[in-house]
């Protein structure tokens, strides 16, 4: 269909709709990022760390936080919220209401002085609580956008006319009191919705004393304790004295798994962050001691499990299975006394301070949201999808992502926001523009051979940086520097009208190097990279030295040293931008087409909606049947069978002009690069591509246990399936076993769908015959999100649960014809003898036999487990490390058909933020190979870890060996150049030459 917008509007600015917006916006799409918040970053902003990693939160989302606020393709709509949405898809307008900030973000450079001036102080919402903020704020340090905002609820000037320091003290005269409520109509062509979830507000469990003892905090406010930037400085206390706890408790399920509050669901994600919480407080202080107490361990996710065996394992936590906690009472000294059952006994045990893992609810703008748009909402609230189509709303162009259709994890968040870009762009993708044509660049001066001319800025940053540095002094000292023709102080250099003074410096003084001395490179550097790029001066003629974190800030109180030290941080930087030189960036073109390598659910997903938008497709079958383990599931979802809904599927795609279905077809070779790759296939042809996608699926375990394939009556959750739907079932009497091939020294990972396929189908027994008795023997029933429903309807209907021990899995026996089954049930603590007419087995899920040769070729890494490893668990869960290729279903890991669709559609979004490039841009700090140096070692080429040196050459034909660096691999991390013995490789920007003048200035000395 022809758009009549080639814009999207994306509600919400947490991480799902941040990577909605940065995907749409790199395929070429106008995006309209709508927050009803000051910043963006969501609740991950607030996070302190992430399993199963451990990663810092922040210092993960920050880089993706900047990158939406600078991209041309973005327009970031912070307070403001969307009033209604008319017309149908193609063709939307968008009424949207902007709240006041009070301040100018055009003018404001978030120095912080209204802040420090201000004399109202207000509980800080970001850190829910825990400590002040004030009524003209920022939300946190890395806030973006990092322009402040007025709480008009809390100003003394705009409740009573009074005070009015901020106005007074700004510098940039920014605040503006008369700023009004605006309204704005947009046209865009789809809808994402992003805006998150709520955590259950934990006073409604009012047997936990949550906001009546000081010292019971919930989930998200412990994340803040532990926080290093949080009210404590990652210090562990408690908030009644700020004394370091010894015994902390973790109650679960607190707003989960709970009729009584309406939540039925279970949050999915609370057993991990839990075990997190507890590894991260118990490495911030030695000797505490963590108590987590489940109903299951819910440890479904990728490395999951490991993460749960080693929480107990190295670090001693104590994970307490069984019911809730009854109570929890405050005891003398602000301690606290839970009251539990250890399946016999009612037992009392006193900790010193509790943490609620308060569950997942919908967004209090949930119905509001819903009843302007127009799309409907769950029995729980959450946005209503299907599990064919778990990013459509009810409205046709609107689409959903994240925890706001149903609790999720960052990862599945991440995956299904690429999936929403996907699906909104096909709306849109007539209207796709190049960002050059966004972007008008100025010609660039040719400065190869002149005389060093170094201009120097040198930031007050408000107070930041002169509150403790003697600013004036250092620009006098940079005066007296070699080359130096231009220094000055600014009072805040990244402000819009320093950018401006920046280029005009460099053409009043005939600059050819910039130097900056403010703040990190991190979070700077781009942009001023891009301020001397529109002088005209190359942007890699830029250097930057950080004398606000490296001196200001590390030596507040040591002015003279921190002044000293910004004297030899400005000097070294200047010395190395002496021997800078204009870098260049190579332009490759790309092949606008994709290679899918698997015909299963995952792969024809990808490709529908990659053709979708335009592009043409190859899905590659290794067999000659599509549809994968779809082929093998048979019992209904919302009335359609997985195998009627995969061959429909499968018409689809072979109905579709721009897909080429490849039967028994294998991946022989793959050679290339992001945007060009070449793929040998079965037969010898050869395909041309630009983004490849690894879609290969996994397999059923194969039992070899409880004598299945030999006794009668032992089959597979599947084959249970099959025989239900043809007719044929007729036992009285059935023992499911779970875990059968998963969760054991062979496969120590949960294969995350066995516990629900297990309760769906008791329940389907049930309903045939009430009578029949069902008994499903677990480790941890682990039916997570809505699923848990079933869980629960199963136990109405009399099936019966019971645990056993991790380490001991129930025993079978034949007596005669007759199954006899044997397992210790873990609450009655003794052993129980059932004797089935069926044994029904849920076998775990494992990676192709071929993974490891198709990740050779590919140049990917495979998981311990050998499923094929993404890049980042979180925050780049479908892409590898080697650009340009993708991932998605069961190759990534274990999961449901909703799930399914979601990543493949998120993999497909990856691919066209390539596919729908003119071309793309090597790197301009990559390794360059002298090759009269070079003698073909080789010893580059194996610690190369994006394998972009090849060594070519061969002697015997006399030609001379050396190494060659594919620009379009290289991503200029070094490691060759560390590695070679004869000198033969640079590092561009970072040659011998610059790094030496650097330390040779670091030597000098004279700074004072």
């Amino acid at each position: 269909m022809n758009s009549k917008s080639g814009s999207v509007l994306v509600v919400g600015g947490g991480i799902g709709g941040v990577q909605t917006s940065l995907d749409l916006a790199e395929s070429g799409f106008k995006v309209y990022m709508v927050e009803n918040k000051a910043s963006i970053g969501g609740v991950m902003s607030q996070l302190d760390k992430t399993f199963p990693t451990n990663d810092c939160s922040m210092c993960i989302l920050s880089p993706k936080l900047v990158e939406a606020s600078r991209h041309p393709m973005i327009s970031m709509m912070t307070l403001t919220e969307v009033m209604g949405v008319e017309g149908e898809a193609g063709n939307f307008t968008v009424t949207l209401k902007k709240k006041p900030r009070y301040v100018r973000e055009d003018r404001c450079v978030g120095c912080g002085l209204c802040a420090e001036k201000c004399p109202s102080k207000v509980s800080s919402e970001y850190e829910l609580g825990l400590m002040n903020r004030k009524a003209i704020y920022v939300a946190y340090a890395q806030a973006v956008p990092m322009k402040y905002a007025i709480d008009a609820d809390k100003c003394l000037f705009l409740i009573k006319g009074k005070c009015g320091n901020c106005k007074k003290v700004c510098p940039a005269d920014a605040i503006d009191y008369e700023m009004k409520e605006e309204i704005e109509k947009i046209n865009v062509g789809a809808v994402v919705l992003a805006p998150g979830y709520e955590l259950f507000d934990a006073r409604l469990k009012k047997e936990y004393g949550y906001k009546e003892f000081k010292n019971v905090l919930n989930s998200l406010e412990f994340e803040r304790v532990l926080s290093a930037t949080g009210p404590y400085q990652g210090h562990v206390v408690r908030p009644s004295d700020h004394q370091t706890p010894k015994k902390v408790a973790f109650i679960q399920c607190v707003g989960s798994r709970d009729e009584k509050v309406g939540n039925p669901f279970c949050s999915s994600v609370c057993c991990m962050y839990a075990l997190k919480q507890a590894i991260i407080a118990g490495e911030h202080s030695t000797g505490l001691k963590s108590t987590i107490f489940f109903m299951d361990v819910r440890a479904f996710g990728k490395e999951f499990e490991d993460y749960a065996k080693r929480a107990e394992g190295e670090y001693g936590i104590k994970m307490h299975r069984g019911t809730r906690v009854a109570s929890v009472d405050e005891t003398e000294g602000n301690n606290l006394l839970l009251r539990y059952s250890d399946g016999a006994n009612i037992l009392a045990e006193e900790f010193d301070l509790v943490v609620l893992s308060a569950g997942f609810q919908p967004p209090a703008q949930a119905k509001a949201l819903a009843d302007s748009l127009g799309f409907k909402l769950n029995d729980f609230g959450f946005c209503q999808t299907g599990v064919y189509s778990p990013l459509e709303t009810s409205r046709k162009g609107i689409y959903v992502t994240g925890a706001f259709s149903a609790p999720k994890d960052i990862p599945t968040t991440v995956a299904e926001a690429s999936g929403a870009a996907a699906k909104a762009g096909a709306h849109v993708f007539a209207n796709r523009v190049s960002i050059d044509t966004v972007v008008t660049e100025t010609p660039e001066t040719d400065v190869i051979g002149q005389e060093p001319r170094i201009g120097v800025f040198v930031c007050d940053c408000g107070i930041n940086i002169r509150g403790t540095v003697d600013v004036p002094s250092v620009v006098d000292y940079v005066k007296t520097l070699p080359n130096v023709v231009y220094a000055v102080e600014n009072k805040y250099t990244c402000s819009a009208d320093t950018q401006e003074t920046i280029k005009q410096m460099i053409k009043e003084h005939k600059l050819n190097r910039v130097v900056v001395s403010s703040c990190t490179p991190r979070t700077h550097e781009l942009l001023f990279q891009n301020t001397i790029k529109e002088a005209g001066l190359n942007p890699f003629l830029f250097e930057m030295a950080n004398i606000r974190d490296q001196c200001s800030w590390i030596h507040m109180h040591e002015p003279e040293k921190a002044t000293q030290k910004a004297n030899d941080l400005t000097r070294m930087a200047i010395a190395k931008s002496r021997f800078l030189e204009p870098l260049s960036k190579s332009r490759l073109g790309v092949t606008h087409s994709a290679v899918v390598v698997g015909g299963g659910l995952a792969g024809m997903t990808s490709a529908m909606d990659m053709a979708a938008q335009g592009f043409k497709v190859d899905i590659l079958e290794a067999t000659d049947v599509m549809g994968g383990q779809m082929n093998n599931l048979y019992t209904a979802e919302e009335g359609i069978s997985p195998r009627q809904y995969i061959k429909d599927l499968e018409s689809k795609v072979r109905a579709n002009d721009n897909i080429t279905v490849h039967m028994n077809t294998m991946v022989e070779d793959l050679t290339g690069f992001v945007g060009n790759f070449k793929v040998k296939v079965t037969g010898g042809k050869e395909l041309e591509t630009g983004a490849v996608i690894v879609a290969t699926g996994a397999k059923a375990y194969e039992p070899k246990e409880y004598m299945y394939g030999k006794a009668k009556g032992v089959v597979t959750q599947n084959e249970l399936e099959k025989v239900m739907v043809d007719g044929k079932f007729d036992a009285k009497t059935v023992v499911m076993i779970q875990c059968v091939g998963s969760r054991n020294d062979e496969a120590p990972y949960c294969s995350r769908v066995c516990c629900s396929k297990a309760v769906k189908n008791a329940i389907e027994i049930k309903k045939r015959d009430p009578k029949a008795q069902v008994y499903v023997l677990h480790k941890d029933i682990r039916t997570y999100g809505f699923r848990e429903i079933l869980y629960k309807k199963a136990g109405e209907l009399g099936v019966k649960f019971i645990r056993f021990p991790e380490n001991k899995m129930p025993e079978m026996t034949m007596d005669g014809s007759a199954m006899k089954v044997l397992v210790d049930d873990v609450v009655l603590g003794a052993p129980v003898q059932l004797t089935p007419d069926m044994l029904v087995l849920s076998v775990g899920i494992r990676p192709n036999d071929d993974n490891e040769e198709l990740a050779k070729m590919c140049k990917v890494p495979l998981s311990k487990d050998k499923y094929f490893l993404e890049a980042h668990m979180k925050l780049r869960p479908v892409d590898f490390a080697t650009s340009g290729i993708y991932l998605a279903g069961l190759a990534h890991w274990p999961k449901f058909i909703d799930e399914t669709i979601g990543q493949a559609s998120g993999a497909a979004s990856r691919a066209m933020t390539i596919i729908s490039k003119e071309y793309l841009e090597t790197q301009g700090i990559i390794a360059a190979v002298n090759e009269m140096v070079c003698n073909g070692c080789g010893i580059c080429e194996p610690v190369c870890e994006y394998k972009a040196i090849t060594i070519v050459g061969d002697p015997a034909k006399e030609e001379k060996r050396k190494a060659v660096i594919n620009e379009g691999l290289c991503m200029g991390c070094g490691t060759c150049v560390a590695a070679c013995p004869s000198g033969a490789l640079e590092q561009k920007g970072f040659k011998n030459n610059q790094i030496l003048a650097q330390i040779d200035a670091a030597l000098v000395g004279g700074g004072k």
